[in-house]
């Protein structure tokens, strides 16, 4: 297969090597008759001989060169540069021989003539491509045919984006205005586009030219910058994209350069510093267990200690589904990147709430490390499914955290919640009986348990984020329980890598608190997301407010308080604080009781009973709330 794969490039690059044979010959020939012309006798009978050695020569350093490697619908005005180079290289060559050895086949003169004719000859095939290509563009352009866009950036990231909108069939975009703040470039233009003024005119050029879309295309913005450009061009009602490579603008085989501007994008967070040093030794040569390991954060978690060169990755999930889709993702990279070293990768299927299975697993495998992300994390549907929730969340980290013990793994990491925090809610009320199970154990356990605490992550399985879009691309209407309603939110990638930091930290028992940073409006999120999509919020797509589900709280607690000394402990990382006042007050026997009794009893009976145990989790308040 891939030898037959060969075959089109060779024969594109031996018809070149033909075209470009009969294009030195021929300019031999014309030089002649030019020369003829004016009544000169510029050759001699050993041109015949010597003409087909200089076609040889020639081609083979044009070979070498790699002048047949090119892609001519993208040739550029580096390539004309390079093939001139190469024909007067050449030439001089041919001159500087026939000065050597007084060969008379050719006046040394003519070789100005025969490099204008061969340069015009080579260069024309291999432009003539794109040159169609670029009239058809214009002319679709001056018919008005297509979106009428506005190129943020006159750089060589604006550059980039206009090629990409001429050789993309699949882009109906026509550039009708580029704004950029070098004000030495006003005025002027880019590939036809003009350059009508700085940032400071977008209200102005949106109106005066009936944008419809725009695509940002600046290399290094700052990312307030870039969300402040965003937000202007959502207000006015266009639609915003991006050019794909904006931190590298020279990679131009990118299969869609031009894309969406997504919500993370919009997340106007500090960057992340990862002590990527310690992680890496962290992991390195160990074997991990990552139980729920094929949802939205435990498959995140696999693909992230996956790269870290651990010995071995267990992924321990009860939906097979989801583990079957993580599994293959990693075998393809393994496939992909053969050259590289991965770890053995094992899959099982079972739930942590079967104490049996999972012992299994412990039994085989012998982790060293443990990320226990199998959980219920859904809050309405947790309230209608109370035993569910301690079965899994708190019966399955009881067993967990007591075969972490047995086995002897050295570090266990929690992923828990902010609903956690005073919970309202029985999810919440079950991952903080986690935590607790996790400080009682730590008390008489060797192993190093901790838990990780944070908010929401964007796209994660049940959030808000994905239900979003599918309303939106139903047309809508877009549901929001409460227009004050708040939440905090992270990207996948952000929390993961923040909770292998954690690992890295972990003790003995600590409660890692991770900054979210300021908390976003769901009512303002459903609006942006709307204008993102490109439709314009409560006209082309409306909101309705539906009233908090049972259990949900409107604002979510506010995680971090960096200037409340007395609660946090502040780490090496500035975005991970441990929580000092740990609540080690886990009444076994009520504890016991529940585990051994919850199946027995109603959805407002288990509520109450954890209440007993959990005393900050107030299930009635929130029962009867609505979003009015």
């Amino acid at each position: 297969m891939a030898i037959h794969s060969k075959y089109p490039s060779i024969l594109h690059a031996l018809k070149y090597v033909l075209f470009d044979s009969i294009t030195i010959i021929l300019s031999y020939l014309l030089s002649i008759w030019l020369f003829g012309f004016m009544g000169i006798q510029s050759t001699d009978e050993n041109l015949i001989i010597i003409l087909p050695i200089i076609v040889v020569f020639k081609i083979f350093i044009y070979v070498i060169a790699g002048i047949y490697n090119m892609l001519t619908r993208h040739t550029g005005f580096e390539d004309v540069i390079k093939i001139s180079a190469l024909v007067i290289f050449t030439n001089l060559g041919i001159v500087l021989i026939i000065m050597l050895t007084g060969l008379t086949f050719m006046f040394k003169s003519a070789y100005v003539f025969i490099s204008l004719i061969e340069i015009s000859g080579l260069i024309f095939p291999r432009i003539l491509r794109r040159t169609y290509r670029t009239v058809i563009t214009q002319f679709r352009w001056m018919r008005s045919d297509g979106v009428r866009t506005l190129i943020v950036g006159a750089g060589q990231a604006g550059e980039l984006t206009i090629k990409e909108i001429y050789q993309n069939k699949d882009l109906n975009n026509i550039p009708v205005a580029i704004l950029d703040d070098d004000y030495n470039k006003i005025g002027k233009k880019l590939l036809g586009v003009s350059i009508t003024g700085t940032l400071k005119d977008i209200e102005r050029t949106i109106h005066k030219y009936q944008i419809q879309e725009a695509i940002i295309s600046i290399k290094d913005l700052p990312k307030a910058r870039f969300i402040e450009i965003v937000n202007e061009l959502l207000k006015l009602g266009v639609k915003v994209r991006k050019l794909n490579i904006m931190e590298d603008v020279d990679q131009v085989n990118s299969k869609n350069l031009v894309v969406d501007v997504n919500l993370e994008d919009l997340l106007n967070r500090e960057i992340i510093n990862l002590d990527n040093e310690g992680i890496n030794d962290f992991i390195k040569d160990q074997v991990v267990l990552v139980t729920g390991g094929g949802g939205s954060i435990g498959s995140e978690l696999c693909r992230q200690i996956f790269n870290l060169g651990p010995k071995k990755l267990v992924i321990f999930d009860i939906y097979e589904n989801n583990a079957y889709d993580i599994q293959m993702e990693l075998q393809r990279k393994i496939i992909k990147e053969s050259n590289k070293k991965y770890p053995d990768l094992e899959v099982r299927i079972g739930s942590v709430y079967n104490y049996q299975r999972l012992e299994e697993i412990f039994e085989e495998f012998r982790p060293s490390l443990v990320f226990h992300a199998a959980a219920y994390k859904h809050v309405p549907l947790m309230e209608d499914s109370p035993v569910e929730a301690i079965r899994t969340n708190v019966l399955g980290t009881y067993n967990a955290v007591k075969l972490a013990d047995k086995y002897n793994v050295k570090k266990f990491v929690l992923v828990s919640s902010d609903k956690a925090v005073r919970p309202t809610n029985i999810m919440g009320a079950t991952k903080r009986l986690a935590e607790l199970i996790l400080e009682t154990m730590q008390q008489k356990s060797k192993t190093s348990f901790s838990a990780v605490r944070f908010g929401n992550v964007l796209g994660s399985n049940g959030s808000v984020i994905p239900l979003f879009k599918k309303q939106i691309a139903d047309g809508g209407p877009v549901t929001v329980t409460h227009k004050e309603i708040t939440r905090y939110f992270m990207t996948i990638p952000e929390a993961v890598g923040l909770i292998l930091q954690c690992g890295v930290y972990a003790d003995k028992g600590e409660l890692f608190i991770l900054d979210m940073g300021e908390p976003v409006k769901i009512y303002d999120l459903a609006e942006k997301m709307i204008a993102l999509a490109g439709f314009v919020p409560h006209q082309d797509i409306k909101i309705d407010i539906v009233g908090l589900r049972p259990g949900e709280k409107l604002y979510e607690e506010l995680l971090v308080d960096s200037s409340d000394q007395s609660r946090f402990h502040k780490t090496e990382n500035n975005l991970i604080f441990i929580e000092k006042e740990k609540e080690i007050s886990l009444d076994q026997n009520l504890f016991n009781e529940l585990l051994s009794k919850f199946e027995s009893l109603d959805d407002e009976e288990i509520k109450n009973f954890v209440s007993k145990i959990i005393p900050s989790y107030t299930p009635d308040k929130m029962k009867k709330t609505s979003g009015n």
